[in-house]
C-alpha cells in the first residue's frame, strides 16, 4: 500500500472529508468511527474485517452442534418430528391416514391380512385428543437421550421399532380384535421396559422408574380412557427382552451374538404377527 500525503493521511481512506486519527491495526490506513470494527486489540477497517472473516475456520453454531453432534439423540429426535409430521397429516380432511394405517387385531386375520399397520399404528395418534401425541413425545422425550446414548443410534431405533411391534401383538392377542388402535404407547413402554432392566442388572436406582410405570400402566385400566393397555404389556416385555439382550452382550467381543439374538427376537416377533393365519 502506498502511503498517503501527510495532511490526507488524518482523514479516512472511505470518506476523505471525514478527519481521523484512528489507523487499521492490521493494514494501517486512517478510518472514521463509522468504518471502525472493534478487535481484539484496536479496531480494523471493513476490508480487513471481510479478509478475515473468510479466513476464518467455519464452525456450526452452539445449537447446532448440540443438536446433530456426535452426542446429541437425533434419533429420538427423528422419531418425535415424523410422529408430529404424520400427526398433522391425519388432521388433513380427504387423507384418511388414519382409516389406512391403524392397527386391530383383524388385520392379522385370513382375509384382511395387513400385518405393515402393526408398526404403522404406532406413528399414529387419536386426532379427539391432542394430548395423546403430546404426552407420548413427552415420554419419548424423557427416556429418549439417555436411552439412546447408551445402546447407540441404530440399538435405539431398532428397540423402538419392535417395541411398537411387540405392542401390536400384545393388542392382538389381549384385545378385542375389532377394535382399532393407534399411538405410540406400546414403543414407549418398550423403552421404559428396556431402561428398567438395563437399570437393574447394572446396579442403578429404579425406584422412580418403577412409580413412573406402576402409574402409567394403571391408567390403562381406568373406565372410559380409551387406552389399549394391551399395547403397553406387550410394549413393556418385548422392550425389557431386548434390553437383557443389550445389557447381557455389551461386551465388544459379543457384537455378533447381540446382532444374532435381536434378529431372533424379531424374527419371533414376526412369527407370532402371522399365528392367527394359521387359526
Amino acid at each position: 500500500m502506498t502511503d498517503l500525503p501527510g495532511p490526507a493521511a488524518n482523514y479516512c481512506y472511505r470518506h476523505p472529508g471525514r478527519q481521523s486519527f484512528i489507523l487499521c491495526q492490521r493494514c494501517g490506513r486512517t478510518i472514521c468511527p463509522e468504518c471502525q470494527t472493534q478487535a481484539a486489540v484496536g479496531v480494523v477497517c471493513p476490508e480487513c474485517m471481510k479478509e478475515q472473516r473468510r479466513n476464518a475456520p467455519r464452525t456450526k453454531p452452539a445449537v447446532l452442534t448440540r443438536l446433530t453432534g456426535s452426542g446429541a439423540p437425533v434419533v429420538m429426535y427423528s422419531l418425535i418430528g415424523v410422529t408430529l409430521f404424520v400427526f398433522v397429516l391425519q388432521l388433513i380432511p380427504g387423507l384418511g391416514l388414519t382409516d389406512r394405517f391403524f392397527y386391530a387385531g383383524i388385520f392379522s386375520y385370513p382375509g384382511f391380512f395387513e400385518p405393515w399397520r402393526m408398526l404403522t399404528s404406532v406413528f399414529l395418534h387419536s386426532t379427539g385428543f391432542i394430548f395423546h401425541v403430546l404426552l407420548n413425545m413427552y415420554m419419548l422425550w424423557i427416556f429418549g437421550p439417555q436411552l439412546e446414548a447408551m445402546l447407540g443410534r441404530w440399538r435405539f431405533l431398532v428397540l423402538y421399532l419392535l417395541g411398537g411391534l411387540a405392542g401390536s401383538l400384545g393388542v392382538l392377542f389381549l384385545a378385542d380384535p375389532r377394535v382399532g388402535v393407534v399411538g405410540a404407547s406400546g414403543a414407549i413402554f418398550g423403552l421404559v421396559g428396556a431402561m428398567l432392566v438395563i437399570q437393574r442388572r447394572l446396579g442403578g436406582n429404579t425406584t422412580q422408574l418403577l412409580v413412573l410405570l406402576g402409574i402409567n400402566f394403571v391408567i390403562g385400566f381406568l373406565p372410559g380412557v380409551n387406552i389399549a393397555w394391551q399395547a403397553h404389556l406387550g410394549g413393556l416385555v418385548g422392550g425389557a427382552i431386548l434390553g437383557l439382550i443389550f445389557v447381557q452382550t455389551r461386551q465388544r467381543s459379543q457384537a455378533k451374538l447381540q446382532i444374532a439374538l435381536v434378529v431372533l427376537f424379531a424374527a419371533v416377533l414376526i412369527a407370532l404377527s402371522c399365528v392367527k393365519l394359521l387359526a
